[in-house]
């Protein structure tokens, strides 16, 4: 990895946890609408993506495409599978680091496995800043690579939200997968006090056990929000529709009524061979009412 990277990335996390009151009051003035009775909106686009530790369908290693791309989105908040920290397949390049500080982002990094002298998992980039991080595996399976959820806790218009990354195994059997969505809902249970964003590479189709359970809980943008297929996979001609971004309506159970609601505004698919998936963005108005 790179120390100068390195060093980078954390002086920017402190410097916002440092500041952010200072950012939430600036927010307040110019970035959020506030509405009459203290209730308030602001738009954050999240997008979701398999990068495929940034190899292209050229077969080329390119941090540097994946990065243009999140900036020409103009992203807020992006949840990234397969990631690579110093393997040997992706020239030993701290990934995230690196697309750190070509988005300026603040970022996140759950290992799955170790791969290859380095380090393999799920990442996250945001400009908001992070109050809680968690990285939690799910139960090992001797036939299946380790799995697991990213988990962080950002700081929105005074709101505390919740974001999860995780990425789903790829084994034609759905019976690892269905497993996940079980881990997976249990570990979310203990933030089901908060608004919560659940992103990734779920490898199931929307009619699959595994989107049907999750939609028991959790809402679909693309269906909220989206027009024609959103197919994401694979990137050359895209056929399947196998990542997502799910949320949850939320109300704080208080006796001084708060209302926190995540609406999908608007989703698309972004054309793309820098992996062998095509990114997913989806632009949220996010609105409280006290």
């Amino acid at each position: 990895m790179n120390p100068a990277a390195i060093s980078t990335s954390f002086r920017r996390r402190w410097i916002l946890a440092l500041i952010f009151p200072l950012l939430f009051s600036l927010a307040a003035i110019s970035g959020c609408a506030f509405i009459r009775g203290g209730a308030t909106r602001q738009t954050i686009r999240v997008m979701t993506w398999n990068i495929h530790h940034a190899e292209g369908v050229d077969k080329k290693i390119d941090v540097d495409r994946i990065a243009q791309l999140i900036n020409e989105e103009k992203a807020d908040i992006v949840t990234i599978q397969e990631v690579d920290r110093g393997v040997e397949r992706s020239k030993k390049i701290d990934i995230i680091t690196k697309l750190a500080d070509l988005t300026g982002m603040t970022y996140a990094f759950g290992k799955t496995i170790d791969y290859q002298g380095g380090e393999y998992g799920n990442a996250l980039l945001t400009r908001f800043p992070i109050f809680e991080e968690r990285n939690v595996l799910f139960k090992k399976f001797p036939e299946a690579e380790q799995r697991g959820v990213l988990l962080l806790v950002l700081g929105i218009v005074g709101e505390e939200i919740v974001v999860a990354n995780t990425h789903f195994d790829s084994q034609g059997d759905d019976s690892l997968r269905v497993a996940g969505v079980s881990d997976l809902k249990s570990i979310l249970k203990g933030y089901s006090s908060r608004p919560t964003i659940l992103c990734g590479d779920f490898n199931d189709i929307p009619s699959s056990r595994v989107v049907t359970q999750l939609k028991e809980e959790y809402l679909d943008a693309w269906e909220l929000a989206g027009t024609w297929e959103g197919f994401t996979f694979p990137s050359d001609v895209p056929k399947k529709r196998i990542d997502y971004i799910f949320t949850n309506n939320f109300r704080k159970p208080d006796s001084t009524y708060a209302a926190v609601h995540l609406r999908p505004l608007s989703a698309h698919v972004v054309k793309s061979l820098a992996s062998d998936h095509v990114p997913l963005l989806v632009e949220f108005e996010l609105s409280t009412e006290r």
